[in-house]
């Protein structure tokens, strides 16, 4: 499908106020960040209680919700575990903290109180201690830094190692946007988020190479130009492809965010700042890096030139 034929957009024209806006977005975010003493680590990172429940009836977790947050317990994890047999448990996990004394029986009392019709069984209460979220937080870190450093060998033994520090670069664009953002809105850093982080990963560098792949095409091809204009005109040539592949993925993301509920509500949001980033990056951060990159190297020439 080709949308945009003989597209001539000049997209390089505003890429410092593109890259200008970026920063800007990342120090937002850096400092919400500071001011709330990090990010917003869930229960899996920072270890809490877990409360597993099992209802006579069928019970959605957003009656649970509703209840935990009349006893002050709104900013719970509460997600729903099925069992081979069919059977399904309500689990609910919260933070430690002395506004949480004495939490199992609140939740017992306030859903006794709320559901008196549907009785319930506590089948599991498990401490998560805070030894095994610092793991997981460290765990969580490595797997990132671990994927960010394939996609680095990864590029470079396709392209040459500036195109592979450009794209990697703007992968640690897209994570600290989606980050910088989820801590200004006070969203949670849970292992489903650092999943969906990990898949921005994947996915962003892949729009990225597909452009890159055109360049080198074009590198070859279009020698009388100068850098710019082949990054440009291999961005309007792969703008038709960018617009539907993403198009689809925004569409997507979109209906799970808006009809998946509060269990993936979060892990769509991450995903579709993330996608919309990672376009963005591609042609903001990737392609800028390599045109100044360029411009800084030809002026060293010319300068060794005139010695």
């Amino acid at each position: 499908m080709e949308w945009f034929k003989n597209a001539n957009y000049d997209f390089q024209k505003i890429r410092r106020k593109a890259m200008a806006v970026s920063a800007l977005v990342i120090l937002a975010g850096i400092v919400s960040m500071v001011i709330r003493g990090g990010p917003n680590w869930s229960i899996d990172f920072t270890g809490g209680i877990s409360v597993r429940l099992r209802f006579e009836k069928p019970m959605s977790e957003g009656e649970v919700r509703g209840v935990m947050s009349r006893i002050g317990l709104g900013d719970s994890e509460i997600k729903r575990i099925s069992e081979l047999g069919g059977a399904s448990d309500i689990l609910v996990q919260f933070k430690k903290t002395t506004a949480t004394e004495g939490g199992v029986d609140r939740i017992k009392s306030a859903l006794q109180q709320a559901f008196p019709d549907n009785s319930f069984a506590v089948r599991q209460v498990e401490n998560i201690g805070p030894k095994i979220g610092k793991e997981l937080r460290g765990k969580a870190v490595w797997a990132s830094l671990l994927a960010l450093l394939g996609i680095l060998i990864y590029v470079s033994a396709r392209f040459e190692f500036l195109f592979s520090l450009a794209g990697v670069l703007a992968l640690f664009h897209d994570v600290l946007v989606t980050v910088g953002i989820f801590s200004i809105l006070g969203k949670e850093i849970s292992l489903t988020i650092v999943a969906a982080l990990l898949t921005i990963i994947g996915y962003s560098i892949n729009d990225t190479i597909v452009i890159f792949d055109r360049i080198r095409e074009n590198l070859k091809r279009l020698k009388t130009k100068g850098l710019e204009e082949i990054i440009n005109t291999s961005i309007n040539q792969t703008l038709s492809r960018t617009i539907v592949t993403n198009l689809t993925v925004f569409i997507v993301l979109w209906i799970l965010f808006i009809f998946g509920g509060t269990v993936i509500r979060d892990f769509a949001l991450a995903l579709l700042i993330g996608s919309f980033a990672g376009t963005y990056s591609t042609i903001y951060i990737a392609s800028p890096i390599l045109i100044e990159w360029n411009a800084r190297a030809e002026k060293l020439q010319k300068r060794k030139m005139q010695r």
